[in-house]
This record gives C-alpha cells, structure tokens and sequence, in this order.
C-alpha cells in the first residue's frame, strides 16, 4: 500500500479558506500519470501539483494537473508549490521546472516565515482571438480593448469592460462558453495600479477560478501594450470575489510593446492543511 502525503496551500492570499487552492504532494514519484490524474480529480481544486526530482537545473520538477487535464505551466500552482517548499529547503530562491521551462520564485521572508513570492513567468506570445465576435455575443459585452490571446502555456483571451460593476454582474452560459472556446476566458475593469478580473474555463474542468497566475502576467503585458498602464508599473489585482474566494494578485512588466523583455507575478500564501493517501 502506497502511502503519498500532500499539503494544501490558499494561494494568492494571505488568509485562510480565501485565495486559490492548491494540493502539493510533495514526492511523486511513484506515481504514475493515470493516478496522479485520478488524485487530481479526487481533490477537485483548479490544480493539484506532484513534486519530482530536478532534471535540468532546476531544484525540483513539478506536474500540475486540473481536475480534467495536466498543463505545462500555471502560476498559483507554481508559488504554492514554492511556499511549500521554500521553508524546509530554506532558500531565497527556487528554480522550478515546469512543462514551459525553469521558472524561478523569489521569496521574501519576516524572520523565518515566508510572507510573499515573485515568480518570473516565461514571455507569452499573443495574436488576436479568432473567436472574439462569437465570445462577446455569448457574454452579451463588447470590449473596450482588441479582444487578443496570450499563450504561455495555457492560452487565455482578454476583454476589458467598461465597469467593475459589468464584470462582477457577469453570468455566463458555462456549457455554452466551453463548446466556444478551449481559451481562459478573462473579463477585466480598473485604471491605474488597481484592476478587477474574473477568469472563466470550462474547458479546463473550471468553470471560475479564484486566482489566475498564468491569466495576471499577460493581463499586465495587454494593459502596457495598450497604454493602460506604463511598461514598469506595478499593478494589483482582485479577483474570486464572486465566489466566495477573494484573492490578491500582483503583476508587473517591462520591455516596450514591440519587445516584451521581462514578466513577474507576485502574492503571498498559507499553509492549511496536511493530509496522507494510502492507495
């Protein structure tokens, strides 16, 4: 009887039972793909992460899978994992090796306790999305930027609605938005340094996310390339409010639109709970 610890971690908060959640087994091993999809699925939170042995550089190599599905890169999944770790390995930084390459983390620390993490994502690739006339008749909204998709991994498509108040009313057709579109869906308002969004993916066995890592670095490459903010601002952003999951993101961006140079998502976590399977 195989015995597989995990520990889960709120991601994107600094609070218990808010932000995104997140299962860490921290040695995956012996596990193979069909079970570790199984554990996934029997956990139901947006990822779950299996922690293996380094292979090209990095200090550990990490599996992320969706209740459905496993992805080569996502960012809660990617900080949680290094706040997990980051405390018996007792480093500055981790080099955590993903499906889309070696992502460092940067953890800041008061005394011993890790407070806060930067990760730095790896630079997406964007085009405008094919679909966009279908999507915003779907969501019944009409975007105020050019709808474009960013993919660093996941892909994830962006409208910008005239209002705070019109994401948070929004009440899409779940079914209907995954025969659509196999894309993050995020539908985003604010000015400044301050913005509120909400991430929609049914096709990944999520129908709203509390906290999108892999959707806040492209967010802030699509407000600087469109003048929303300037290249070099840090920006915060809500989201998972609306369902009961109210999380903290943090992004910035430098480079200039024609050369996207560098891409950091930052945001704290906690440690709530620890658990063993026996299979």
């Amino acid at each position: 009887m195989a015995s597989l610890r995990y520990v889960v971690a709120d991601v994107f908060t600094d609070k218990p039972l808010t932000g995104n959640q997140l299962a860490v087994f921290t040695d995956g091993r012996d596990v193979d793909d069909e079970t570790m999809q199984r554990l996934a699925k029997e956990m139901n939170f947006s990822e779950t992460v299996f922690v293996l042995p380094g292979e090209q550089g990095g200090h550990v190599r990490i599996r992320i899978f969706t209740p459905v599905s496993e992805l080569p890169f996502a960012g809660h999944p990617i900080l949680g994992t290094a706040f997990v770790l980051g405390g018996p390995l007792q480093l500055g930084e981790l080099r955590l090796e993903t499906g889309a390459g070696i992502v460092p983390v940067t953890l800041e620390r008061e005394g011993a306790r890790i407070v806060f993490g930067w990760m730095q994502q790896p630079l997406p690739e964007f085009e405008p999305f094919a679909k966009a006339e279908e999507l915003q008749d779907l969501l019944g909204v009409r975007s105020q930027l050019p709808v474009e998709v960013y993919n660093l991994g996941p892909e994830h498509a962006y409208l910008e609605l005239a209002s705070e108040e019109e994401v948070a009313g929004l009440s899409p057709d779940f079914a209907a938005l995954g025969r659509l579109t196999d894309v993050g869906v995020n539908c985003f308002a604010g000015s400044g340094t301050r913005w509120k969004t909400r991430m929609f993916a049914p096709v990944y066995g999520v129908a709203e996310d509390p906290a999108t890592g892999s959707a806040a670095g492209p967010l802030a490459v699509h407000l600087a390339r469109h003048g929303r903010i300037a290249f070099g601002d840090e920006i915060e952003i809500s989201q998972g409010d609306e369902i009961g999951r109210p999380s903290k993101l943090y992004a910035r961006v430098t480079g200039t639109p024609e050369q996207i140079e560098r891409v950091e998502v930052g945001g704290s976590a906690v440690i709530v709970a620890r658990g063993e399977f026996k299979l």
